[in-house]
């Protein structure tokens, strides 16, 4: 009677290694037991953000900085409504 020891290293090999690969896909952080998967908003107080819109209303016209800037306040607009 042939032995069927070999069969099971390999099998127990091949479970090894498929493991450990998808433990590797589990690299999203938890916290209280849900996906920590939204980045955090950084709130500005009230005269930062008035600066920043005297300095915004100072910029040439058709800025990319001002483009940059509408484009950005929808990333944030995305990140609060994930949370």
């Amino acid at each position: 009677m042939m032995s069927n020891a070999g069969c099971w290293k390999w099998r127990l090999a091949v479970l090894a290694i498929t493991t450990s690969l998808l433990n590797g896909c589990g690299t999203v952080r938890s916290e209280d037991g849900r996906l920590a998967t939204c980045p955090p908003v950084v709130e500005y107080g009230r005269e930062f953000q008035a600066r920043a819109a005297e300095e915004l209303a100072r910029l040439p016209e058709g800025s990319m900085i001002a483009e940059m800037l509408s484009e950005y306040a929808v990333t944030r607009d995305q990140a609060r409504a994930c949370h």
